[in-house]
């Protein structure tokens, strides 16, 4: 890479893109800034950035909604994820949908340069202040609005969970756009989520607890064999539980 590194920016909050811009200045080349995701995806593509400081938390699309279309359109960028929002399960669906590295933002700005350095070196960058294990909290709350949810509504919200757009959920459920926008409208209401991020973190969450709490098990094991004739137990939704 020859010359300064060059690093564009992608969050709401104007007064921190500011600031990011003045700290980085005199070490990076800051060629560029977005407020939305689809500022970022407009801009991104004149800007020759070889870094990408991306919030979780934008308009619109979210930042881990934006990673697969960043990662296919732009396969050298580096993004490092800077965020509010500190869980290891986040920090693990960011990586796996294609982010580089994982920075809370309230870290200090020598570790922003470093984290900074390393993706650009091609090397994985997590803080060690993101916990090792999610720091999930009032999942058994969760778990009882989940259960005031549609059958169709829990099927979008473990779709979202596992990273999928409102395009691809539409794709796979054979609904249109509109109709999951109008889904997911409905979901924050009984949920009582003021934003999309917020439906997307929790959705991400609630399939992370859900996982744990029912790890998967090859056909029979740990299980007594059922009589011959007896009757199917239909799977349960997702977040539905019995007693203990």
């Amino acid at each position: 890479m020859g010359g300064r590194p060059r690093v564009f920016i992608a969050d709401d909050h104007h007064l921190l893109v500011q600031a990011l811009r003045t700290m980085l200045e005199p070490q990076f080349d800051v060629v560029g800034e977005a407020f939305s995701g689809d500022e970022l995806l407009g801009k991104l593509p004149g800007a020759r950035a070889d870094a990408l400081l991306l919030d979780l938390q934008m308009p619109g699309r979210s930042g881990l909604e934006l990673l697969p279309d960043l990662t296919r359109q732009h396969p050298a960028l580096k993004i490092l994820i800077v965020t509010m929002h500190v869980d290891r399960v986040l920090a693990d669906a960011a990586l796996l949908a294609g982010a580089h590295g994982f920075l809370p933002k309230d870290s200090p700005m020598e570790e922003l340069v470093v984290a900074l350095r390393e993706v650009l070196a091609g090397r994985r960058y997590v803080s060690p202040n993101v916990p090792r294990v999610s720091n999930r909290v009032s999942m058994g709350a969760s778990h009882l609005g989940l259960s005031r949810l549609t059958p169709r509504q829990q099927q979008i919200v473990q779709l979202i969970g596992a990273g999928k757009t409102s395009e691809e959920i539409a794709d796979a459920l054979g609904l249109s756009v509109h109709t999951i926008g109008f889904h997911r409208k409905n979901i924050r209401r009984v949920l009582g989520i003021d934003s999309e991020w917020g439906l997307v973190r929790w959705a991400i969450l609630m399939q992370a607890s859900v996982e744990d709490a029912e790890p998967l098990a090859p056909p029979g094991a740990g299980a007594p064999a059922k009589p011959p004739g007896s009757p199917e137990v239909p799977a349960r939704p997702l977040g539905r539980r019995g007693k203990g």
